[in-house]
């Protein structure tokens, strides 16, 4: 099957974006270099075509019964013009996705999910909506939709420069919507890479116009176009996971040392729920953490972690942080083990030292507080 194009994918190869396939679309990922990309956005400013993320309307009544078994949140708790974080969780608890939840009003939220969990979302969607016999409109609006993110210290300034003024821009986690180049935006203020930053969704047929005002008044700030290398080593830095290697279907949101995500005293039902109540009480066997290579050595997933001779736990997501010029990981370990203790990787049939680590790795550098 041929692979997906965004709106933008000719830009990208006339910008020298390296393609590559990712979740079924064919994605820049990298420019100029990954390195010299995630610097941008730790620095400057960067801008990301991430138009391959789902998103779907849930509108109606019932639009927020149906969050509520879906997820362990409590979506009674948000606000209009909030987000929030959260997964949707199987009968066992397990995570069939992690997404962003945005209220809109009492019967309209908006979720943006992950690319590669499109199809599995929506039926999941679909059947307990069915089942609990909802009245509930479920609109995916992926193919009708981009998604622009832009991060790092300047993407601020650099809204207010097109029209987005600061003092009307959304808080951490809220978003709004405003009307620039004759259509209306969505912009939040959410990212997936540790810095200050925006999500703009916004019609197809006016994406490549906001991408070429975004990088022209940009240029003063030094903005460059961000790939998915440099996307995944800002997320790693700031320890946010990535579904299918961080966490799967296998895995609870405790377990992904998500709890501080959870609604503790939620009453309603939800699936998975038995357990993952259990889990808050008693810990699980296994817990996600964060581990820094004592050398040059880079551990990548799936590697086996060893300690005192034994198997412990395995590798999930690794590489290189730049802005720390270290080797990180994230990795699920038994929960015996705690931070500054000592662990081994195997990489290549030899055992290297790795320390236990608090995350995340790079503290977030802008705190949003107004």
């Amino acid at each position: 099957m041929e692979a997906k194009k965004t709106p933008l994918h000719q830009k990208h190869i006339e910008l020298g974006g390296k393609m590559q396939a990712f979740a079924g679309w064919d994605m820049p990922i990298q420019y100029s270099g990954i390195l010299e990309e995630h610097k941008c956005v730790r620095t400057k400013v960067g801008i990301f075509d991430v138009s391959h993320m789902g998103e779907i309307f849930l509108e109606g009544e019932d639009a927020v019964e149906l969050l509520q078994i879906l997820v362990p949140q409590d979506i009674y708790t948000l606000n209009n013009k909030q987000i929030m974080y959260g997964q949707i969780t199987n009968k066992n608890g397990g995570i069939i996705d992690d997404l962003l939840i945005y209220k809109y009003n009492d019967t309209k939220y908006l979720i943006v999910i992950n690319a590669s969990r499109i199809n599995e979302d929506l039926n999941w969607i679909e059947d307990n909506a069915k089942k609990e016999r909802f009245n509930v409109k479920i609109n995916d609006i992926t193919e009708k939709f981009s998604l622009l993110a832009l991060q790092g210290p300047h993407s601020s300034d650099l809204l207010d420069k097109i029209g987005i003024k600061k003092d009307s821009q959304p808080l951490y986690y809220n978003f709004r919507e405003f009307e620039l180049l004759g259509t209306t935006l969505m912009i939040s203020r959410t990212g997936y890479t540790g810095e200050d930053g925006f999500e703009i969704l916004i019609k197809n047929e006016k994406v490549v116009e906001l991408w070429e005002l975004l990088l022209k008044s940009g240029i003063e700030y030094e903005i460059k176009p961000i790939g998915l290398g440099a996307r995944d080593t800002l997320r790693l830095e700031a320890a946010m996971l990535l579904y299918g290697q961080d966490m799967t279907e296998e895995t609870t949101p405790i377990e992904a040392s998500l709890a501080w995500s959870i609604a503790k005293n939620k009453t309603h039902y939800y699936n998975g729920k038995e357990r993952i109540k259990d889990q808050l009480i008693t810990p699980p066997q296994k817990k996600l953490i964060g581990f820094v290579m004592a050398d040059k050595a880079i551990a990548r997933h799936g590697y086996e972690i060893y300690a005192n001779d034994e198997k412990i736990g395995i590798v999930t997501s690794g590489g290189v942080s730049p802005t720390l010029n270290v080797n990180i990981g994230l990795a699920y370990i038994d929960n015996s083990f705690k931070i500054d203790d000592k662990i081994y990787i195997k990489i290549r049939d030899k055992l290297h030292e790795a320390k236990i680590v608090k995350r995340p790795f790079v503290e977030k550098v802008n705190k949003i507080v107004r």
